[in-house]
């Protein structure tokens, strides 16, 4: 597997990104195209409340297509009838210009909810969009651009494998700071290859990757109506379609997991006034469910994510969120550790509390990347889970939103 930095488009596929006016300076239209046929897969968000670009892809999310129309700066939820017909629009507008079906084009949006579109600004934008596609590196980027909102980065990976001897690229952008928790999050991520696949054989392996990547992440507790993961497949890379399981499978969804775990860490490092990326590993538990609800459980209390923000070896709250987590567990076997590049420390050893060394302690909870390992002796399964740290400028950023 060869891994690279940023967005690269697959084979027949095209891109753009520009500023339609929908936010003041920065891009807001983003376009993903190919002119083959893609077989697709999707997920999305489990809030109730959802937004209407999600109630519109999901209607559609079964059939071949050809592209995602995306814009950032306005969510398009809680907008009633109006809001469900102006995602349509988009669709159909953009369908119009590239001579295909509404259909064969996904609709995604993010910001502010209970506001509607500015159609007008939309629509100019698709004419743009369109203008402008490109196979090259500088209009991906711009596309990877116009979905950001609150991100201060860009989020992409590339990777290329081997698949019956010919070259597989798979390749991703999303978006997302915060309203993020599992399952799924306040994101936005769009993944294309050039791989031949069916879409159900897609399908069934985006919903695997996903629970051990964007479910696996917390940077607030709130998950937001908007979520939404597509991933379109266009099979020009020319290897023979994979239909079933096997090696070529295997290869793929390694390719497709490395992509949204790195994609994934890339948010939760990103979260709204982070200064701390928290990574929580547990190891030894009863089953992969009970591990992975421990993981979460841990990376997303406000209370441990205070205490990383201060430093603080306070493992008593890691704990109690294990305890409260639902999972089970043996409390009195559990050891935990903390670690950084400044090395690691114990401060828990079959359930009870150890003498460590606090100034070593602090020094490791200071580095901007910090791990969390809870050992347990219930089973074999482990699981992992990001977040980062709960800061002063997570208030001040979500305190003025639509200002």
């Amino acid at each position: 597997m060869i891994v690279s930095e940023g967005f690269k488009l697959p084979k027949g596929f095209m891109a753009a990104g520009v500023h339609a006016g929908i936010k003041k300076y920065k891009k807001d239209m983003a376009l993903v195209y190919s002119p083959s046929a893609c077989a697709s897969a999707s997920t999305y968000t489990t809030n109730k409340v959802k937004a209407a670009p999600v109630i519109y892809d999901m209607s559609i999310k079964d059939l071949p297509k050809h592209g995602i129309i995306a814009n950032s700066g306005n969510a398009n939820a809680v907008t009633g009838a109006k809001g469900l017909e102006d995602a349509s629009m988009m669709a159909f507008e953009t369908a119009g210009y590239l001579k295909a079906r509404k259909e064969d084009f996904f609709v995604c949006s993010t910001g502010v909810i209970g506001v509607h579109l500015d159609m007008d600004k939309i629509k100019y934008g698709i004419k743009e969009l369109v203008k402008n596609l490109s196979e090259s590196d500088a209009s991906a980027k711009d596309a990877s651009e116009a979905i950001l909102t609150t991100d201060t980065v860009r989020k992409e990976c590339s990777v290329t494998v081997r698949i019956d001897d010919k070259d597989v690229i798979v390749s991703g952008f999303a978006k997302g700071s915060g309203m993020i928790h599992p399952n799924m999050a306040t994101m936005l991520c769009f993944v294309t290859t050039d791989c031949a696949i069916s879409h159900e054989m897609l399908q069934h392996i985006l919903g695997d990757t996903v629970e051990d990547t964007f479910n696996m992440i917390s940077v607030d507790g709130d998950t937001s109506t908007n979520d939404t993961c597509l991933v379109l497949a266009n099979g020009q890379a020319g290897n023979k379609e994979i239909i079933a399981e096997g090696e070529a499978y295997d290869i793929f969804k390694e390719a497709l997991s490395h992509v949204l775990g790195r994609l994934a860490c890339m948010i939760a490092k990103d979260g709204e006034g982070a200064g701390r990326f928290i990574e929580v590993k547990v190891e030894g538990a009863a089953s992969v469910k009970d591990a992975r609800l421990l993981a979460r459980s841990v990376v997303s209390s406000n209370l441990v994510k205070a205490a990383f923000f201060g430093s603080d070896a306070n493992w008593g709250r890691i704990l109690c969120a294990m305890g409260y987590s639902g999972a089970s567990f043996t409390p009195e076997k559990v050891k935990l550790l903390f670690s950084s590049e400044k090395g690691s420390v114990v401060v828990l050893e079959d359930g009870e509390p150890i003498r460590f060394d606090e100034a070593k302690a602090k020094a490791i909870l200071l580095e901007p990347s910090v791990s969390v390992l809870a050992v347990l002796s219930d089973g074999q399964a482990k699981a992992t889970a990001w977040g980062c740290d709960l800061t002063y400028d997570y208030v001040r950023i979500n305190g003025d939103y639509r200002s």
